[in-house]
């Protein structure tokens, strides 16, 4: 593959610090041995909020009201959106039957997760968005208890227009607390909460490892690092454009990459060139991210071929992937690897990120090499069951002795033997795995 590097990463991300862990680690133990005491402890610290915790409808009402009427209606539009779609998903999931032999039948069911804990950030930017996300998609998928937990700012709390989507998208109990101690929170069960059965959401670093720790004591929606976003674009692509775009994902973060994949050479060295102003006429908070997210971990790419910039696209396995280039069905066939894909320049990453109805809890660090993002199917379980008449079990179990037995596993034959011994006392049966 021919590929040259017009500007490289000076830097990559990663979440996984050994002293982000022991931190972690060490909080979470407190938090589990102590409960809500010790939850309460680190929100004073971290947080720095001495509110109620738990809101109750006052408090949601309250919040409601101080949300601008227009606000409202983007947030009913977003969260309609992301409804329609995630009832769509879930349709796509088919209880099944199938018999197997004749009398023994087999089948398969999906069934909700009980309680869903949904981590909702609000600190550098409040994610209305994040709520509408991961709240919507798990009340479609049935989930029964769904809890927002978001950190709370001094004096002030949970930012109203949080708490009005998180509540109309069908949130049961919301939390004001953030970072490591929310989502202590959320899995152990503090403050009268059900204890979750999944956590999900976008959050610091500090929150993606306490998630990482809790995998297998809780299912999570995915190992998260910072957001990261591809653009491939040919010389039909329009370079302000495409600029724009890479800007507006690096605004997440000061090590959020975005990348340039091109076939012309002209095409990048014009973004390149527009890039800078496009940072400097940011706000402050904002332009200082994308800067420097731009200046140590941003890449442009030049390839000979379409398919150089496809293959290009697969390894690197973005959360987020726009095509700016002819023949956009080609792309659509041709690409694999990708959190969500954005064909055309009619469409962006942020339509995704707030209301367009697809989800943006997606797969960052390349792991839409073997993942995709938070759906309905992350909330659900494929559980099988099967059910056989007598006779149509025979030859299930004279199987099962004589593999049992050659695989040294004499407890499990002998599951096989009684029933074929109870069902059939007439018969012998050849059950020696030398045989």
């Amino acid at each position: 593959m021919n590929r040259e590097y017009l500007k490289r990463a000076e830097r990559t991300p990663s979440t996984d610090h050994a002293d982000v862990r022991e931190t972690v680690q060490t909080i979470l133990d407190d938090i589990e041995a102590g409960g809500d005491e010790a939850a309460m402890k680190y929100a004073a610290k971290f947080d720095k909020y001495d509110g109620a915790v738990l809101l109750d409808a006052d408090a949601i009402k309250a919040a409601s009201l101080a949300v601008p009427d227009q606000l409202k209606k983007d947030i009913e539009f977003a969260h309609d959106n992301v409804r329609r779609f995630a009832e769509v998903q879930k349709n796509s999931l088919k209880d099944a039957t199938l018999e197997i032999q004749p009398g023994f039948t087999l089948g398969q069911k999906s069934v909700a997760c009980q309680t869903a804990g949904c981590y909702v950030p609000g600190g550098r930017y409040s994610h209305i968005a994040s709520a509408i996300m991961t709240v919507t998609t798990a009340k479609v998928a049935g989930v029964e208890n769904i809890v927002v937990c978001s950190p709370p700012r001094p004096g002030v709390g949970i930012a109203p227009a949080i708490v009005h989507a998180a509540h109309i998208c069908g949130a049961d109990k919301i939390l004001a607390m953030g970072g490591v101690q929310g989502v202590a929170a959320m899995t152990f069960g503090l403050f009268g909460l059900p204890k979750a059965d999944i956590l999900v959401g976008p959050g610091n670093q500090f929150v993606a490892e306490a998630k990482r720790i809790l995998f297998g004591r809780v299912g999570i929606d995915m190992f998260a690092g910072p957001t990261d976003s591809l653009i491939l674009a040919d010389d039909t692509a329009d370079a302000h454009i495409v600029a724009t775009d890479l800007v507006s994902q690096a605004e997440h973060g000061y090590n959020s990459p975005v990348w340039l994949v091109t076939s012309s050479r002209s095409l990048a060295e014009d973004v390149m060139n527009r890039i800078p102003a496009l940072i400097d006429d940011l706000p402050e908070t904002n332009r200082d991210n994308a800067a420097a997210a731009w200046r140590d971990y941003a890449e442009v790419i030049l390839c000979e071929s379409r398919e150089d910039m496809a293959a290009t696209s697969d390894e690197y396995a973005p959360e987020h992937l726009t095509v700016q280039a002819d023949d956009l069905d080609w792309w659509l066939d041709r690409l694999s690897c990708y959190g969500s894909l954005f064909l055309g320049e009619e469409t962006t990453v942020s339509y995704g990120d707030k209301a367009s109805g697809t989800n943006h809890v997606l797969p960052t660090s390349r792991a839409a090499k073997y993942t995709g993002g938070l759906s309905v199917h992350k909330f659900m379980k494929t559980i099988t069951w099967q059910r056989a008449t007598r006779d149509a079990a025979k030859p299930i179990a004279e199987a099962t002795a004589r593999i049992s037995r050659l695989e040294g596993m004499e407890g499990h034959a002998r599951a096989a033997d009684v029933r074929l011994a109870k069902y059939f006392p007439d018969e012998t049966f050849n059950l020696s795995a030398s045989e």
